[in-house]
């Protein structure tokens, strides 16, 4: 039998697959790629790998944009591949976490095919269709997250559909019974295949209001990396449009197939502004709704004690819980190497410091792939963007294609070791020196300093699952808390200054180097 609880504490490595290794010579990575790289991922330390999507789709969204939940994309190959891939990870002790996209398909789907038809087929129900207004207009002010409305109109059911995304990604329409079966059904053929979870990408997505009523005006925007100011979704709050009180019964729904499958998990992404975290506490309260939940509230640019602080403590009893799943850098986001790096800063010591601090919260963490390396943000040439987001917000928003780039394997080898092919991102010069083979044996890399935090999370209980108490630190840029649990107590300190500074406890002080940090046992 499975642990059930496996994921308390969890560190969880995200794969993109496009990005990771390619097999075939195709200029794209694929599962056999990533087959080929666990053994690396499994060094880490890791218990999991979250694999972002890689069934069938056109990929106008990469992946995102899924036209059959029940197939491989051939461009990653096949289910043979996939069933491959989980047998080695298993084997490996890595368990197998994928993404799976409830909240909208492709409109090369055959559903939606179906369902555009006409007003009265089968399918008619299955996504969000609404009339236009008398004047023509779209019937409401919602948004899309992708820029411009989140309504396009079909000339054939001569009705608006919508799509929180890509106009290419209508929406699915989940207060249909008949639709929750299907998707729930998509979630069961995979468990059956062996998966041990899912991530749901934007699970508060799920529904809608069904009186379509305005969204108003957003009353602040904070320092969130999903808010550009170069786009007009993030003036409105989003009251209507998405985090309904009806996805609760839907996610107890999804909590209760999961049940069947002892040891499967729940990771919920929730993006919902200045209010993820209420969204969070209320998704993952009980033990019948997610098992996690992980939002954007870190993947800011503020880098300090203070905020920090602030996040955990909007979290409330979900942290307390460990229900939050904690990352700092995801596919979505510019990497944290390049949010938080100022001038005259060692990229390399903020990769440290970042790495300590995630492995010292409670709660599961998720790395995503090349934060082990130090890797900054790519600068992706406009004329080398895929990114649909990136494309159309260009040059005020250059997208997501620069955390996006090939892993780098080999430093002198063509591509750097991800393809024998031109890649679908080009390699930056600049990741070259930080490739697995400069730092594979280099005990002063920031790929031993991952290592090395992750087996001391592993040594440590209490760091994976016990309480965590804030501690006055006297100094604006020290973070100090403990961790207690297992018959343990731990010190945590991290100095966020740029020079040396001293923590003073009511015992004992204790000396930080710039960008520092201490995990002290306490007897």
């Amino acid at each position: 039998m499975t642990d059930p609880d496996w994921w308390r504490g969890a560190v969880i490595y995200q794969v993109y697959p496009r990005s990771y290794q390619d097999s075939d010579g195709d200029g794209v990575g694929d599962l056999n790629g990533i087959t080929a790289r666990l053994p690396h991922i499994a060094s880490l330390g890791v218990d999991a790998v979250w694999i972002s999507p890689f069934f069938k789709s056109p990929m106008a969204d990469m992946g995102y944009d899924v036209s059959d939940y029940r197939d491989v994309d051939p461009l990653f190959g096949t289910l043979a591949d996939f069933d491959r891939l989980i047998g080695v990870a298993h084997g490996l002790g890595l368990k197998i976490v994928i993404d799976q996209v409830l909240s909208h398909t492709s409109d090369q789907h055959e559903w939606f095919g179906e369902s555009r038809t006409s007003r009265t087929n089968a399918r008619a129900d299955w996504y969000v269709w609404a009339e236009a207004k008398p004047d023509g207009t779209a019937p409401n002010n919602w948004l899309s997250v992708f820029g411009g409305p989140a309504w396009e109109w079909d000339g054939v059911r001569m009705q608006y559909y919508m799509h929180s995304f890509l106009t290419s990604q209508p929406d699915i329409n989940l207060h249909n019974p008949a639709v929750q079966d299907e998707m729930l059904d998509t979630i069961r053929f995979w468990l059956d295949r062996g998966v041990d979870g899912f991530r749901l990408d934007a699970c508060n997505h799920y529904f809608h209001d069904l009186a379509l009523r305005d969204n108003p005006p957003a009353r602040a925007r904070g320092d969130k990396a999903s808010v550009q100011e170069s786009n007009p979704y993030g003036f409105q709050d989003h009251d209507y449009d998405k985090s309904q009180p009806e996805n609760l019964l839907f996610l107890a729904r999804l909590r209760a197939l999961l049940s069947d499958y002892p040891g499967a998990i729940a990771l919920g992404e929730v993006g919902d502004e200045d209010r993820s975290p209420a969204t969070v506490q209320a998704y993952t309260a009980g033990d019948d709704l997610l098992h996690s939940s992980y939002t954007f509230d870190l993947f800011g640019s503020a880098f300090d004690p203070a905020h920090f602080r602030t996040i955990f403590a909007a979290f409330g009893e979900a942290a307390e819980r460990g229900a939050v799943c904690w990352s700092i850098s995801n596919h979505d986001v510019m990497r944290y190497v390049s949010r938080w790096t100022k001038a005259g800063d060692d990229p390399a010591a903020i990769a440290r410091l970042a790495i300590n601090l995630l492995v010292s919260l409670k709660g599961p963490i998720c790395l995503y792939q090349g934060e082990e390396l130090g890797l900054p943000e790519a600068d992706i040439a406009y004329e080398d963007l895929r990114d649909p987001y990136g494309i159309r917000f260009w040059p005020a928003f250059k997208g997501r294609d620069g955390c996006r780039t090939p892993i780098p394997w080999e430093s002198e080898a063509p591509y750097a070791g991800f393809s024998t092919a031109r890649p679908w991102l080009p390699v930056p010069d600049a990741h070259r020196p930080l490739a697995l083979d400069q730092q594979e044996h280099d005990p002063a890399s920031v790929l031993a300093t991952y290592r090395a935090a992750i087996a001391e999370r592993k040594a440590h209980p209490a760091l994976a699952t016990g309480g965590l108490t804030f501690l006055e630190s006297g100094d604006a840029d020290i973070l100090a808390f403990l961790r207690d649990g297992g018959g343990e107590s731990l010190l945590c300190l991290f100095n966020f200054a740029r020079e040396a500074r001293t923590w003073e406890g009511e015992t004992s002080t204790f000396d930080l180097p710039p960008l520092g940090y201490a995990r002290i046992v306490l007897e």
